[in-house]
């Protein structure tokens, strides 16, 4: 090899190697960033979530209010829709329940405070079983803690009480047997106009009923 040859190749090995340190530095540099790109793609992946979240959110139907017995209009159709809707209810869920048998008096619509809990607790459940946002976890909390809560409230305010404590005449004394499915569905109309034109003014007489008449040898007047 002729020095010229020779000084041609070690000066191509020497840019070489040359090169190779300028990658290597480069590399040193560049993983660094590589680094820091990956944790930006992280918070990436975290942000969409997030706004996932929150557009699933902004989507979800406002909770709907349930209407209070104790506010409802100056409107007997409204008010005897209201006592029809949960009246129905009550037999087909409420009264599914021994305890909410047991605990419903024959008298509950007279008790303003006992309607206005049945209502709300109709409302949640149709919220947990078929509203458009229905889930397990409404259904579980309706059953382990509103459903019991009402019957012990109910149990406290009115269980000891009956038709008889509502009515004013001395011989009505006998306790009506044998009630509907759901009690009282007679005094519907009475309730309605009642809480519906004069809520401020006493509660009306109920009339006597069929049994407790039957009872006593026939109706009063």
């Amino acid at each position: 090899m002729t020095g010229t040859n020779y000084d041609a190749e070690f000066a191509r090995a020497d840019a070489l190697a040359g090169l190779a340190r300028d990658l290597d530095d480069l590399r040193r540099a560049v993983d660094p960033l590589r680094e820091v790109s990956g944790r930006v793609n992280d918070l990436g992946r975290l942000v969409g979530q997030l706004a996932d979240s929150v557009a699933a959110m902004t989507r979800r139907p406002a909770a709907t209010p349930a209407p209070s017995w104790l506010l409802l209009p100056a409107d007997e159709t409204v008010v005897e829709r209201a006592l029809s809707e949960l009246c129905a209810w009550l037999h087909r869920i409420f009264l599914r329940y021994p305890d909410g048998v047991t605990a419903l008096p024959e008298c509950w619509l007279y008790h303003p405070d006992v309607v206005e809990e049945l209502l709300w607790l109709m409302h949640a459940w149709c919220a947990a079983y078929q509203g458009k946002g229905a889930s397990v976890q409404l259904a579980g909390d309706w059953h382990d803690r509103q459903r019991p809560g009402v019957v012990r409230r109910i149990r406290s305010s009115a269980g000891s009480c009956s038709i008889e404590r509502h009515q004013t005449r001395a011989d009505w004394d006998q306790r009506p047997t044998g009630a509907a499915a759901v009690p009282g569905l007679d005094a519907i109309a009475a309730i309605a106009e009642w809480w519906a034109t004069r809520r401020d003014d006493p509660a009306p007489e109920p009339s006597a009923s069929p049994i407790g008449a039957a009872l006593n040898g026939g109706p009063h007047r």
